[in-house]
């Protein structure tokens, strides 16, 4: 409920204009200093170079706003007017855009980026129903189940703790419907309870394990791509609809062409990101796909309905099936 009111006064709350200039807060989790924060900063700059220095964007990186809970509550009484989401965090304005994370939905890259193209029209109108505009949206790739020890299937797990985010219950359903222990804390609270042993697994992309030293208490990672992992950026309607019409055109390209090098730089941190835990430790373990498929598929029960409205539930796994046979 709590969630849902949030979501509902971004539409309505009012953007306090500065004389002169437009201050444009975005909150992140991507770690200060990472590839990803540089972004943003080289779009801070852009925006101010585009709108002749009226409109100031400020980063706020580390999650030094918070969880991505906190950053949406934020948004909603004004404290922020913009925030780089993960898909999981983008659950707290609207639903929808969390079909990518449902495990086993999409199998790698190469489906998501066919599948993507079809469904965002649909998903930038539900934000902007919802008092949100899409600046740019990014693949951040798949997320992996990384444990402090192996795991060939679900069932072996016993009481291994999975770290679940706070705010999101249909995941903490799903994954117990996968035969998972799920243990909900805020992101931000995460590396010191896998330091504390208070959870013992996190699921997410090999880039952020790597950048926010997950992976050196949870070195093992299970060889099966549980779920897609996707990011938006977005500012709240009101701020953007007071910066002057003819600006936005121009903050617009510059965010998709950051979004673009973004969505770029994710590919290549994937690949890169598992080969540099490997050398410091992290071990890539086979598994038996067939018991994590099967895990996977069990967490459907959980989100149809629940944390994804069934008809659009439905619709994208029609065209991701349609897109299967096609590619047969």
């Amino acid at each position: 409920m709590a969630r849902t009111i949030a979501a509902a006064l971004l539409c309505v709350l009012a953007f306090p204009a500065a004389a002169g200039e437009q201050v444009v807060k975005l909150a992140t989790l991507a770690p200060q200093g990472s590839s990803w924060h540089r972004l943003l900063r080289e779009l801070s700059e852009r925006w101010s170079a585009a709108s002749g220095g009226a409109v100031k964007l400020r980063i706020y990186a580390g999650g030094t706003q918070g969880s991505e809970v906190d950053m949406v509550r934020k948004m909603g009484v004004g404290q922020l007017q913009a925030a780089a989401l993960t898909s999981v965090g983008l659950r707290g304005v609207v639903a929808e855009p969390g079909i990518f994370t449902v495990p086993g939905m999409v199998e790698g890259e190469t489906e998501y980026r066919a599948l993507f193209p079809r469904l965002r029209g649909k998903l930038e109108e539900l934000l902007l129903a919802r008092g949100c505009v899409a600046i740019h949206w990014v693949g951040i790739g798949t997320a992996y189940v990384f444990c402090d020890r192996a795991h060939a299937s679900p069932a072996g797990m016993g009481g291994a703790r999975v770290f679940a985010w706070e705010g999101d219950p249909a995941a903490v359903e799903a994954f117990r419907a996968a035969g998972f222990r799920p243990v909900v804390l805020s992101s931000t609270d995460l590396v010191a309870s896998l330091q504390t042993g208070m959870v013992s697994c996190v699921i997410q992309p090999p880039a952020y394990a790597l950048t926010a030293r997950t992976f050196d208490k949870a070195r093992h990672l299970m060889d099966y791509p549980w779920a897609w992992m996707m990011g938006v950026t977005v500012v709240r309607r009101d701020a953007w609809e007071r910066i002057p019409a003819e600006v936005r055109p121009r903050l617009l390209e510059a965010a998709r062409e950051i979004g673009a090098r973004l969505d770029a730089e994710s590919r290549r941190l994937h690949d890169d990101a598992i080969a540099a835990m490997r050398k410091q430790g992290l071990r890539v373990e086979p598994v038996d796909r067939a018991a994590w498929r099967a895990a996977a598929a069990r967490t459907w029960t959980a989100v149809r309905g629940e944390a994804i409205p069934a008809p659009f539930f439905d619709e994208v796994v029609k065209a991701r099936d349609e897109l299967r046979r096609g590619k047969r």
